[in-house]
């Protein structure tokens, strides 16, 4: 959603790179061009002008001026800025000290209250280990009570839904009800999701101010679809007027509109997003961090979020026991089960190109990460399915009969599964090496890491890259610029990276990470 934003204001910090002092004129053209990205991401105008008044106010001042990087002080400046108008703290739910705590969805027709409430109420289960229930207050929708139903059953939550709803039926008498249910079987949070409307009016209005005065929810959490725009800034607005809310929830934030509901609302209405939905899955659902998106933003990843994924996906005994095969016999006890196992715990995090988008730097190569095929992963599962127990043991076992037969078995080509093994043995070796402290194979010492410290011999090599080298090419010789090696335009993939072409060409991943990732580049 925010790759335009993204991508304007790299381009403006790039002007700023080799500039020992900042003056006037490169603050306001800075400001002016960080003004123009904002207003293209559709952020609301007075958010824009307070937001570019800090940031003049801050750059203007002696700790830019007296800065060794005026490109970094400043990047951290809009850093700060953003975590503010985004809300600043993250913000958690309020559960009450007695149960059941309640918390009722609001928002307009076509936000994704319904599947949101599935989403809140598995996370719920999961993360807070909480017994929540779902409640069918949206009697107006066609088939929203069979739709809660059906979310609910995938989430494995219970839903309560006495009435049919398709227009028959009291909202405000079944959010009683489901308040004497919820005490009776003990429930711990109860998730009351509402009727909407296509637009703001007084029937919507009076409906949800009936339901919160009949649950009196310890939450009011405000769901808008993220794409709208600044027409959120206004429904939200209206809602806060009308209804009042705690906090607000960001849905289908994985849409392509440019964002300017997210840096707009918290600083409308003095309400922080809390949640933000970026999937169709029940699994697509993340608390809201403002300091995280802001990260994002910038290009400088999400690092923090990626970490809370892999402990949530990764088995940490198991992670140990990996790890000791690839310490011991240089990694021969890592087998390809170990490996396939390894994969899947990997593809439980998300899609790879969700992962790899929140990596530092990640930003410049959205374009190959967007053409990633993620059914390679699943043509490598069946390969690897296909084999035997002693094969995947020890794949040295696999000769011509047997690749022909797990081609046959695994509906792929015989040169696919030969690729595969020699890309396992490829990756078990660097991932040995890497576990037992000895760094990258084929890469030259680096100082200050285990096992890369840069010996004599690293040294030498250096020393020896530095010594100016003639070509044996008599018109290179004469043309040194044709025998110097050819640096990547801005955005080009250098040639270790398979570069040559564009940043949208094919993105061709260096070996090792062919090998982690189980196959070749995407198509």
């Amino acid at each position: 959603m925010f790759d335009t934003l993204s991508d304007r204001l790299s381009a403006t910090f790039k002007n700023l790179r080799g500039k020992g002092k900042l003056t006037d004129a490169d603050i306001d053209a800075t400001t002016r061009e960080i003004r123009i990205a904002l207003l293209e991401a559709d952020v609301a105008l007075p958010v824009v002008k307070d937001f570019i008044a800090a940031v003049k106010q801050r750059a203007a001042g002696a700790e830019v001026r007296g800065g060794l990087n005026p490109a970094q002080q400043v990047i951290k400046i809009v850093n700060d800025e953003l975590v503010k108008i985004l809300g600043g703290e993250t913000r958690e739910i309020r559960f009450a000290k007695r149960p059941p705590t309640v918390i009722m969805l609001a928002g307009l027709q076509g936000a994704g209250k319904t599947t949101l409430a599935g989403k809140l109420a598995k996370w719920m289960k999961e993360s807070k280990h909480q017994t929540p229930m779902l409640v069918a207050a949206d009697l107006q929708r066609p088939n929203a009570v069979t739709q809660l139903q059906v979310v609910g059953e995938r989430a494995g939550v219970p839903v309560f839904a006495p009435e049919p709803g398709n227009g028959v039926g009291d909202p405000v008498s079944v959010a009683r009800q489901a308040m004497e249910e919820a005490r009776t079987k003990q429930y711990s949070v109860v998730i009351v999701d509402t009727a909407g409307r296509l637009g703001v009016d007084d029937e919507l209005m009076k409906q949800a101010a009936d339901i919160r005065d009949a649950v009196t929810p310890d939450e009011i959490l405000f769901v808008v679809d993220a794409m709208i725009g600044q027409d959120a800034v206004v429904t939200a607005q209206a809602f806060l007027d009308g209804v009042g809310f705690d906090g607000v929830v960001l849905s289908k934030l994985d849409g392509d509109a440019r964002g300017g509901a997210a840096l707009s609302i918290a600083q409308i209405t003095g309400r922080q997003v809390m949640f933000a939905s970026n999937g169709e899955k029940l699994e697509d659902f993340d608390v809201f961090h403002p300091d995280r998106m802001a990260s994002r933003i910038l290009g400088m990843g999400d690092v923090l979020s990626l970490i809370e994924k892999a402990e949530q996906s990764f088995d940490a005994g198991e992670a140990a026991k990996t790890a000791a095969k690839l310490q011991k016999k240089g990694g021969k006890d890592f087998t390809l089960d170990d490996f396939l196992a390894q994969m899947q715990s990997v593809r439980k995090m998300g899609p790879l190109t969700k992962i790899f988008g929140m990596l530092p730097g990640a930003a410049q190569f959205k374009d190959q990460l967007e053409n990633f095929d993620e059914r390679e992963i699943d043509r490598i599962e069946a390969i690897i399915h296909s084999m035997t127990p002693a094969e995947r043991n020890d794949p040295h076992l696999i000769n011509g009969s047997r690749r022909a037969r797990i081609a046959k078995g695994s509906g792929t080509e015989v040169a696919a599964v030969s690729g595969l093994v020699e890309r396992f043995f490829e990756a078990r070796k660097m991932m040995s090496a890497m576990a037992s402290g000895k760094g990258m194979p084929g890469m030259p010492g680096m100082p200050g890491m285990p096992g890369m410290g840069g010996g004599k011999k690293a040294k030498q090599q250096a020393k020896k890259g530095k010594a100016k080298r003639v070509s044996g090419n008599p018109a290179k010789r004469g043309n040194p610029a044709a025998a110097a090696p050819q640096q990547p335009a801005p955005g080009e993939l250098p040639a270790a990276f398979g570069g040559g072409g564009a940043a949208g060409g094919n993105f061709q991943l260096p070996d090792e990470l062919k090998g982690l990732l189980g196959g070749d580049s995407p198509k």
